[in-house]
């Protein structure tokens, strides 16, 4: 995706009801990126603001939640990236 930072969204169980309840994705990201440099790769691809970024990795994967701000639902993003 965007300058190999974002690698693609996650679309399990959990990270849907994230999207409903939280406003927030699920991202797999690149095991070496930052939290500023996801902010502003995603920023940057979807022209949203974010509120917040956690990370944690799992296995042999970087994820990070993104939570949007309320102007944006995280809805509309999944739709445009094919995930609903």
């Amino acid at each position: 995706m965007s300058d190999d930072i974002i690698i693609n969204p996650l679309s399990t169980e959990k990270s849907l009801r994230m999207m409903e309840s939280d406003n927030t994705l699920v991202f797999v990201v690149s095991r070496t990126a930052k939290k500023p440099e996801i902010k502003e790769a995603l920023e940057k691809m979807f022209k949203v603001k974010i509120i917040k970024i956690n990370t944690l990795i799992k296995g042999n994967q970087k994820r990070a939640y993104v939570k949007f701000s309320s102007e944006t639902p995280a809805i509309d993003i999944a739709t445009n990236l094919g995930l609903m």
